[in-house]
């Protein structure tokens, strides 16, 4: 049974969420908003459901398809090995949130590099397409800084 995402959070992670997402780093802010695109999702959420006949139906829990996403995002992000990408998230709570994982467990190294595989290279480049899309208007939407953090409006 593949899942789009986890369970609703309780109020408590939801404020807890909160104050964490005030540590995140810009570009974070940005992919963030990009990841509520439901194509990206439902890219990976594909793809995952291709890996064995009866994988929506049976078998255990896998990691789901928005974790899958912002974890392998973070992976290239950060140029990180499985294993690195693993325990990164596992130690820290901004990682944690902004793969979307919450109190749930982290996937490990070989689940990932699993996931990385049924996800593929053609759903990647996808996912990539799909990003580069969308990043001017999320940071048309947001106010987006260069990196000199200007604006680019006048002085």
């Amino acid at each position: 049974m593949i899942k789009l995402r986890h369970q609703q959070p309780t109020v408590w992670e939801s404020l807890f969420a909160e104050e964490v997402a005030e540590l995140w780093e810009p570009w974070m802010r940005v992919v963030d908003d990009l990841l509520e695109d439901e194509e990206l999702v439902d890219a990976v959420y594909e793809a995952q459901g291709k890996r064995h006949a009866q994988s929506r139906l049976r078998g255990r829990q896998p990691t789901p398809a928005e974790v899958a996403l912002g974890m392998l995002i973070l992976k290239h992000v950060r140029n990180w090995s499985y294993e690195t990408l693993e325990r990164e998230v596992g130690a820290n709570v901004v990682y944690r949130s902004f793969c979307r994982i919450g109190r749930e467990k982290v996937p490990d190294a070989k689940t990932l590099v699993r996931l990385g595989q049924a996800i593929g290279p053609e759903t990647v480049r996808e996912l990539h397409d799909r990003i580069v899309a969308l990043a001017p208007r999320a940071a048309c939407d947001s106010g987006a800084k260069d990196a000199g953090g200007h604006d680019g409006g006048g002085e």
